[in-house]
């Protein structure tokens, strides 16, 4: 019974393999093998290893493992420097954002969102590139690497597009440094070069690759980590509008010529009791540039405000917060591709071509997911006389964004409150109830890692 079932989920993954056309971006990137399996009948065992419930060594000493290749050939295929697996994921994701911009109207907000979250590797210590990195949830630092992320969202569908993994530009931070033995005309040299580059460097050139590969959105979507001046001004450039977090700190904001901080800024705005959106002003940064400031009241401490910057100043103030609320499906993400989708500790490898691969298949697997549940539960999927009638996903209302701002901001203070967790896992659990009924009944398996 147990191979029956499991050899029905391979049925249904190939036919999700075949409508996402897996095998067409796997060729268009590159990723091929000169003989024995193809690279998409690797690229599908080592894509449905985390449903069936067990690693790859207990995959292979089990019952099944005479159907399966041999272990040399897995790691030959993650471990290879040459793979474009950068132009795989963004083929891969760009028709899923295709499918999904088809379901939508064209008023609808579509954003950018970018973050970051740190890939713990303790108990490493050959790993190439592991580094010290400052972990934001806890305060402290710790061995292992930073994911840059960069996703796209219409408000009900999250997709993340590419992502850069960041070990150290200091060379006092990194553990080891990287092979010798990688040709630096390979694209494998190339990501890890792009490991010692820093962050700012990093998300323009996340963004610049996005927007060639053919993604549009209205919005880049950043916490307080990254809505600084330089940064912001880099992005406006470009033409691209930014609404971010920010956070009391040394900068500051002219107002009617004067410098003011923004605690400042915020005691000079006309007091609003009964509001939740106590005030906003258009200001300008230290370097020219219009901005406009939303200060939002902490339902949880009244003496607590958030602010939230939009370098569109045409945007109504509730409407800002709506968007910046669209922010919090990239945490879910993070959640989800740590938790149950095995990130980080389903491969222990010290090469840095497969920490690349694998996490690119990670992020193969929440694409699948997303396509799946957009499938399940949007009604115009059905096409034809059911997308003339039936109405868009629902957006994200203004209540709700105002929920999750505080569980951001319970979290930026470092308050480890049953209230936060419970808020955490519940969005968590929002999502995974949504999954088709398929995928959802192979989570039971899984096990939640912290």
């Amino acid at each position: 019974m147990l191979q029956q079932h499991s050899m029905s989920e391979q049925s249904r993954f190939s036919k999700l393999f075949a409508t996402l056309q897996m095998g067409k971006c796997l060729r268009n990137a590159g990723i091929s093998k000169s003989f024995g399996l193809s690279s998409l009948a690797v690229f599908q065992i080592v894509f449905s290893l985390v449903f069936e419930g067990k690693n790859w060594f207990r995959l292979l000493e089990s019952q099944r493992g005479v159907d399966f290749p041999g272990k040399d050939v897995v790691y030959r295929f993650l471990n290879h420097p040459s793979f474009a697996w950068r132009r795989f994921l963004h083929t891969l994701s760009l028709n899923i954002v295709l499918h999904f911009e088809s379901l939508i109207s064209s008023t609808r907000v579509r954003v950018f969102i970018i973050d970051d979250s740190v890939l713990s590797r303790n108990r490493s210590k050959k790993a190439e590139l592991l580094a010290r990195v400052f972990d934001h949830t806890t305060g402290r630092f710790t061995k292992g690497y930073s994911m840059l992320t960069l996703g796209w969202s219409d408000g009900f569908s999250f997709a993340p597009l590419d992502f850069v993994m960041l070990s150290s530009a200091k060379l006092a931070n990194r553990i080891c440094e990287m092979t010798s033995k990688v040709s630096k005309r390979s694209l494998g040299y190339k990501r890890r070069m792009e490991a010692l580059s820093r962050k700012p460097d990093a998300v323009v050139a996340l963004l610049d690759r996005a927007l060639t590969a053919g993604f549009s959105a209205d919005y880049v979507l950043m916490d307080s980590w990254f809505t600084q001046a330089p940064l912001l001004r880099q992005l406006t450039d470009k033409g691209l509008c930014v609404i971010g977090m920010v956070k009391e700190m040394k900068q500051r904001y002219l107002v009617q010529g004067q410098r003011m901080t923004l605690r400042e800024v915020f005691q000079s705005l006309p007091k609003h009791k009964n509001s939740d959106i106590k005030g906003s002003v258009i200001v300008h940064t230290t370097c020219g540039l219009p901005v406009k400031l939303v200060f939002v009241r902490n339902r949880n401490k009244r003496r607590e405000w958030l602010a939230i910057l939009s370098t569109d100043v045409s945007l109504d103030s509730a409407e800002i917060v709506r968007i910046y609320g669209m922010r919090w499906s990239i945490e879910t993400f993070f959640k989800v591709t740590k938790s149950y989708l095995k990130l980080g500790t389903e491969f222990q490898g010290r090469s840095f071509d497969q920490l690349i691969s694998h996490t690119t298949i990670v992020f193969s697997r929440y694409l699948a997911m997303e396509y799946e549940r957009r499938q399940t539960h949007d009604n115009r999927t059905l096409g034809g006389l059911f997308f003339l009638f039936a109405d868009e996903v629902r957006d994200l209302d203004f209540q709700t964004a105002l929920q999750q701002l505080m569980v951001l901001f319970l979290e930026m203070a470092q308050a480890k409150t049953k209230k936060n967790k419970t808020s955490i896992f519940c969005q968590l659990q929002d999502w995974i109830s949504s999954l088709p009924s398929y995928i959802k009944g192979l989570f039971k398996d899984l096990s939640c890692e912290s």
